[in-house]
């Protein structure tokens, strides 16, 4: 298949990838509140992004049973009848329908992911993990800019019941599409053995430094992003300040960032983006530290908030670009869903004390503690290469 056909389909996939994940975040919490829902009800609702963090445990089925194709689309009509069973319940007051309804949304796109993920491994090869993965960042940034704040835009003109309604159709729209992806050939005998392949994989004594590194390498970028927008809030500038600058057009440089990064993967090869992109990743971080610390003026946030979602893309691109390139064809539903939940742990486990840091120290030594934490990550990078297959002649 060519590139630019590849490129196509995961920017296709990748959206509806990350359209019902903006949904979830952005949308409901908002769609609630305005029906008069309490917040301790809405902070419940964060439960039921679980399936995002399990969906590991699910993940073998993906691998051993079925095409991708069937996988991907039947999720995707399963959102399609989620979204619409939200009409009938009376938002002001959740009943536990709704809430089994809310999950099965989510379940749903979780499932969605791993097949997603998937295929884009199975058409993946190691020249090309760069441009895929710069495309796939681009459109799942998109996807939840359009899944968040679009969706809420339009919802303030149409009201809910008809906005639902269309994006029941869309997510059917994408069903037929997804259906319509090319097919990968994988080896069935492979497939019909899942679990032992894959523990074995993971009891290998050189992924030892390889979970590490997966845990380590986008911590410190986890750990700022988590308290990036309460500094904006407590230095005073206005929410639409925020809005223009942290938001829509730090979503913008981070998809240019992924693009880049993607480029980078490609004509240097993996290694040497995880190296150079990750350090990047982390100096800038430094920038939010001069900040906090000294009387630099106003606009400069400004400066640093855009470099930092610049590198912010980057460093996803070629983390990406690793962990595809770990994974083998016929397990690569498990084994993926692994990585991630990985880096899920790490991302969400460490961001729940980033606040308690804050408090403690302030927020100009807590920026500079991101960009240090970031480091060993990269000084476990000679241990991780010889797990890195790269095409020939590149990275080397």
């Amino acid at each position: 298949m060519p590139l630019r056909r590849k490129l196509a389909w995961i920017a296709a996939l990748y959206f509806a990838e990350g359209l019902p994940f903006g949904i979830a975040y952005d949308v409901w919490p908002v769609y609630f509140r305005v029906h008069g829902v309490s917040l301790a009800e809405i902070g419940l609702m964060s439960l039921l992004s679980l399936p995002w963090t399990w969906k590991m445990l699910w993940a073998p089925l993906v691998d051993r049973y079925g095409v991708r194709q069937q996988w991907i689309a039947a999720c995707l009509v399963a959102l399609a009848g989620a979204t619409l069973l939200i009409i009938p319940h009376d938002a002001a007051h959740p009943s536990w329908a709704l809430w089994a309804v809310l999950a099965a949304f989510t379940a749903a796109s979780a499932t969605q992911d791993i097949a997603i993920d998937a295929w884009a491994v199975d058409v993946s090869t190691p020249e090309e993990s760069g441009a895929i993965n710069g495309v796939r960042v681009s459109a799942a940034r998109i996807a939840l800019l359009v899944g968040g704040g679009g969706v809420l835009f339009l919802a303030g003109r149409t009201g809910w019941t008809p906005l639902w309604i269309a994006l029941a159709g869309l997510f059917l729209v994408f069903a037929v599409i997804a259906w319509s992806s090319p097919r990968v050939p994988l080896d069935a005998a492979k497939r019909r053995r899942v679990i032992a392949p894959v523990l074995r994989w993971l009891a290998r004594r050189e992924m030892v430094p390889v979970l590490l590194f997966v845990l380590l390498f986008k911590l410190g970028d986890s750990l700022l992003g988590r308290m990036v927008k309460p500094f904006w809030v407590d230095r005073g500038y206005s929410l639409a300040e925020i809005g223009l600058i942290s938001v829509t057009m730090g979503v913008a440089l981070t998809i240019a960032g992924a693009l880049a990064g993607g480029w980078f993967v490609k004509r240097f090869g993996i290694f040497r983006a995880l190296l150079w992109l990750g350090l990047a990743q982390a100096v800038t971080n430094l920038g939010y530290a001069a900040v906090a610390e000294f009387a630099l003026p106003r606009e400069s946030i400004y400066a640093v908030s855009l470099l930092e979602s610049f590198t912010q893309g980057l460093g996803t691109a070629a983390f990406l670009s690793f962990l595809m390139n770990l994974c083998e064809r016929e397990h690569a539903a498990t084994q993926y869903a692994l990585l991630s939940a990985l880096f899920a742990l790490s991302r969400d486990g460490a961001g729940a004390f980033s606040g308690l840091a804050v408090e403690r120290f302030g927020y100009g030594p807590f920026f500079a503690f991101t960009a240090v934490v970031s480091l060993p990550a990269l000084l476990l990078l000679p241990l991780v290469r010889p797990r890195i297959r790269e095409q020939a002649g590149v990275g080397t």
